[in-house]
């Protein structure tokens, strides 16, 4: 087989260097010519793959379409967002398909992984594929899907660790497709009985982590309100041995946080209106809202004057460790504190400002600690970033000497709470 990978982010890289290594022909496609630029130097920009693996694949990275016209699998991977009305945006995979159809020959197979709802492949990519090829499906050549599992950030579940879900629109598509993804998936393969099985079971994923956390979220919400430490109840609760460990806490980024409204939206299109999934969006994607004002309280209880008052928010990317801040709620948080007259300073040492920038405009961020200069009257962790271990609560302390009781609001339980009070932080947390 030769293999085209098309889209080169944290799913379609990872796929490339490893088809690659274990000496299939690949070619990695991607529209970005700055991301072709940086990979044919060996740089990632999202950490996943490391420089020596990408020198040392033989993946040939390319803008140029034509580079693709002798491939004869072809591995979709771009992303699958929604819009600002919470509705899919299947326009990249859609503008993929269309690319793909001008190279696709005979006796290929054009597999996707980008998370859609039960339906796209067959029903809208399908139909591209034919109209761009003058191709038959089930003819002339073949269509599968493999749901991606990527985790990014996570060095423990890499790809060859994760269970691959495949399906053809044929069996025996199916079962090629297990053979070519098990050269390079060590954790097994697992044989859905459909596209729209495998489909479904991708979109499912992320709805159930993303209720389970909305379970907490309001619950800690809820403890809060009435004096109680979520976190404590938690401890206590695990000690039962089929109780489910799931934490509150800020639930951005591409999967979790959009993935739940393209099963929604299929679901009312069927006629079925699903209650609890949005019920469960609509709490996560409170709570950044919720966090501001929750620190907005604290503040007025203390008496600190609101207007022109700094507050440091550590972290900005939508999940610790990594450089990736689409879909981020910690935008939230600085949305909202704006709303109260405070002026918020984020600091991400992972993520790129000027990227940050193009997506959300400008507000007050920093990259490293050198560019902080004091003055805060609270501190909110946002995001438990591995490098701000490094960062002391006295340090931190410093930031705020002009301030008597500087509020510490630590959503993620990141700092000893004893030790910020001995500080002389006002300690709160989710």
């Amino acid at each position: 087989m030769k293999i085209g990978i098309v889209g080169l982010g944290y799913v379609g890289l990872p796929l490339a260097v490893s088809f690659s290594e274990e000496g299939f022909d690949v070619v990695g496609f991607d529209l970005s010519e700055r991301r072709i630029k940086e990979l044919k130097e060996g740089i990632d920009r999202a950490g996943e793959v490391s420089r020596e693996k990408i020198l040392r694949s033989g993946v040939k990275f390319t803008t140029h379409l034509d580079d693709l016209r002798d491939r004869n699998l072809f591995i979709i991977t771009v992303p699958t967002p929604i819009d600002e009305h919470k509705i899919p945006d299947l326009s990249l995979v859609k503008m993929a398909s269309e690319m793909v159809s001008r190279v696709l020959k005979r006796e290929s197979i054009v597999v996707y992984e980008s998370t859609v709802y039960p339906g796209v492949t067959e029903e809208i990519c399908v139909p591209i594929l034919e109209n761009g090829s003058g191709l038959r499906h089930l003819v002339d050549f073949h269509v599968g899907y493999s749901p991606e599992r990527v985790n990014p950030g996570d060095k423990e579940h890499t790809l060859d660790r994760i269970v691959k879900v495949v399906a053809g629109d044929t069996p025996e598509v199916t079962d090629l497709l297990a053979e070519i993804y098990g050269r390079i998936i060590k954790a097994g393969i697992f044989k859905a009985s459909s596209i729209r099985v495998a489909e479904a079971a991708k979109v499912i994923e992320n709805v159930q982590r993303d209720l389970n956390i909305a379970l907490m979220n309001e619950l800690a919400m809820l403890f809060r309100t009435m004096g109680i430490p979520i976190k404590d109840v938690l401890e206590a609760a695990s000690t039962k041995w089929n109780f489910l460990k799931f934490y509150p806490g800020l639930v951005g980024g591409h999967c979790i946080g959009v993935d739940p409204y393209y099963l929604t939206y299929k679901a009312q299109e069927v006629g079925h209106h699903p209650e609890l999934i949005l019920a469960g969006r609509r709490v996560n994607d409170g709570m950044g809202k919720y966090v501001a004002g929750e620190l907005v309280k604290e503040l007025v209880k203390l008496n600190h004057v609101l207007k022109g008052a700094r507050v440091l928010i550590m972290g900005f990317a939508f999940k610790e460790n990594v450089r990736d801040f689409r879909n981020t709620r910690v935008m939230d948080i600085v949305s909202e504190l704006e709303e109260f007259a405070l002026k918020p300073v984020v600091w991400d040492p992972l993520v790129d400002r000027e990227d940050a920038f193009r997506e959300y405009g400008h507000f007050e961020m920093v990259s490293s600690a050198d560019e902080l200069k004091g003055g805060f009257c609270s501190i909110l962790l946002a995001v438990p970033h591995r490098a701000f271990r490094e960062v002391s609560l006295t340090y931190l302390r410093k930031l705020c000497l002009s301030s008597p009781k500087p509020v510490m609001f630590d959503v993620r339980w990141f700092f000893n709470e004893e030790e910020a009070k001995r500080e002389g932080f006002h300690y709160i947390s989710l």
